[in-house]
């Protein structure tokens, strides 16, 4: 793959090579999802109403990449923050710079939108993504907990 990667909101026509991404994500994550919650994410992403966001990553006119984000508010500030939910490369596509670019676009629309901080989460054994984000972001040392119904 060569030439220089374009970042662009995914089309709702897009959805196959959106499909093969998201997979490709949930299966890196060993995820599996509930019915139908694909579907509420892809149309969450094409609601204008909604504050769900879906990016990609293109080079030679293909769908390399995904970034999912979305606006939250926050009791520590007036303003929104931005979670960086979910961030995928195609493992063909690695090393190419699409996940920096697809971060760097999710800060550029994080300030756009007044958002005081942009924020995700990762499995402490994902070294390779760790160390794009030792490089774009801050480690908090902050560890998630929770509880599943």
């Amino acid at each position: 793959m060569a030439g220089d990667i374009v970042i662009r909101s995914v089309g709702k026509d897009e959805r196959a090579a959106w499909d093969s991404l998201w997979n490709g994500y949930l299966a890196f994550y060993n995820a599996t999802l509930a019915p139908g919650a694909s579907d509420v994410a892809w149309q969450r992403f094409h609601d204008p109403d909604e504050p769900m966001f879906l990016l990609g990553a293109y080079a030679d006119g293909k769908l390399i990449g995904i970034v999912q984000y979305l606006f939250h508010r926050s009791s520590w500030t007036p303003g929104n923050y931005c979670y960086l939910q979910d961030l995928y490369v195609s493992e063909e596509a690695r090393g190419l710079g699409a996940g920096r670019a697809l971060i760097e676009a999710v800060y550029e629309r994080a300030k756009q939108a007044g958002a005081s901080r942009v924020h995700w989460l990762t499995q402490a054994s994902n070294m390779q993504a760790r160390i794009l984000y030792d490089k774009v972001a801050e480690f908090s040392g902050f560890i998630q907990y929770r509880h599943l119904f």
